[in-house]
């Protein structure tokens, strides 16, 4: 009977992380792992060089099948176990007999475990590369467009999308930062037996820990106990998450700007798309909504790794199979949404009239920030001139009248102003502050970190 999948991480959204992911990648990371502490063995004289040489040659998915791990697994109920005798009897020269030599399950799970992470952590880092360069080009390239900004949901005072960009970009810069330092932090194996003492290793075993992890390119834990303790698993998956709630956010933002009251931006539609099975007009931003709805799953899952840092004694087993899921998970979905997200931006459309007709909505009151600044420099007080405006804002909005027209009728700004400095004064495109100034530094030292 053939496999039919269940969960759309296998077919919807799976990408080329999941191949770390896989039941063959994991195999060939724990016979990574036997292979070196079968050489290390050697090297310090406790088996045959012969022996840790058929070993080596053997532990790999030529001559381990998954299907005769999976097999063995049937009948012993332990997968890692299973793939120890499936590498023992492919071994010529009773070499087999010492595979696994001293070692504990999670030594070996573990230490897979992190070259897991660490190459997932790497193909992420990629990813996140490729959503900031199209960030920062859409930085440079809307620079001086400018739009309203909107706090509360509500018209604040001009900014420009340049300055939107250019803020998305600085954070997914941040992320690509994290990931650098945590990766450090989980590129750490073991090889400490049962509860960590080395015991089975002899008077070896911190050698033979620190040997077995310079081969794997990995770090040596000082100490621990039968696993690497779990924060540094967690702190993975929460710098998943964080990463998410950004994309999350990136997409709120475009879903609302595409509101056809707002209209101002629209992520892609293709040319044959269809947007509601009823409503044949419907143009709806369901890709920014499957990236919002997908971070709901990064995030559930940092509650399942918190409490896994939480075992008894020297260790129980019930971070195993959750761990399982949700490396595999976090990290496919993750790639996705950040792919998702970079073709959204990179297909982005902006309706220039669009953006210039909500610049100018509330009929000049975006610019009364401009205009209290100027009142005070002309001898009117601050709490005067605050009050002024607000109650011109109030009769603009009412009536529907230009802010400007309201002020030259009060006869206190009637003689500190002429019309025509007014009307200067209500330009939204003069009151951008240092918009364009922040941008270009940040484009400059964005592109110089990552030699974009």
């Amino acid at each position: 009977m053939d496999h039919k999948f269940i969960h759309p991480i296998e077919t919807r959204y799976r990408t080329e992380m999941a191949n770390f992911f896989t039941e063959e990648s994991k195999l060939e990371n724990w016979l990574k792992v036997e292979a070196a502490l079968a050489q290390v063995h050697a090297e310090l004289g406790n088996i045959p060089q012969e022996a840790a040489d058929e070993i080596t040659r053997k532990a790999n998915l030529d001559y381990v099948k998954l299907e005769r791990v999976k097999e063995i697994d049937k009948e012993i109920h332990h997968d890692l176990m299973a793939m120890v005798k499936s590498l023992a009897e492919q071994c010529e020269n009773n070499a087999g007999k010492y595979v696994h030599f001293g070692a504990t399950s999670y030594d070996i799970e573990d230490t897979a475990t992190a070259l897991q992470l660490k190459e997932a952590l790497n193909y992420l880092y990629n990813s996140l590369l490729d959503l900031l360069n199209i960030l920062i080009a859409l930085t440079e390239e809307k620079k001086n467009l400018i739009c309203i900004g909107r706090t509360h949901g509500q018209h604040a005072i001009p900014t420009t999308y340049g300055m939107r960009f250019g803020v998305w970009a600085y954070e997914v810069n941040r992320h690509l930062e994290r990931i650098s330092e945590i990766k450090n932090r989980i590129s750490f194996g073991k090889m400490s037996g049962a509860v960590g003492t080395m015991a089975s290793f002899g008077e070896k075993g911190i050698e033979i820990q620190n040997e077995v992890m310079k081969k794997l390119d990995l770090s040596p834990v000082l100490i621990a106990n039968q696993v690497i303790q779990r924060d540094r698993h967690a702190e993975i998956i929460f710098l998943t998450t964080l990463i998410g709630q950004t994309l999350a956010k990136i997409a709120r933002e475009n879903r609302v700007l595409q509101r056809n009251e707002i209209a101002e931006i629209f992520e892609p539609f293709k040319k044959k798309q269809v947007g509601s099975s009823t409503m044949p007009h419907k143009r709806n931003p369901h890709k920014s909504e499957r990236i919002c709805s997908l971070a709901r799953i990064l995030k559930s899952n940092v509650l399942v790794a918190l409490d896994n840092i939480i075992l008894e004694d020297e260790r129980d087993i019930t971070n195993s199979a959750s761990e399982r899921v949700i490396f595999a998970e976090n990290f496919i979905l993750l790639d996705y949404m950040i792919k998702q997200i970079t073709q959204n931006l990179k297909g982005l459309e902006f309706d220039e009239m669009k953006i210039e007709e909500n610049l100018n909505l509330t009929r000049g009151a975006c610019l009364t920030e401009k205009v209290m600044v100027q009142l005070v420099n002309r001898g009117i007080g601050r709490q005067e001139g605050h009050e002024i405006l607000r109650q011109a804002s109030i009769k603009a909005r009412k009536e529907n009248i230009d802010m400007s027209d309201i002020l030259i009728g009060n006869k206190e700004i009637k003689e500190k102003f002429s019309k025509e400095e007014l009307n200067d004064i209500f330009d939204p495109h003069k009151y951008i502050g240092n918009a364009v100034e922040q941008v270009d530094n940040l484009i400059k030292v964005l592109k110089a970190k990552y030699n974009f």
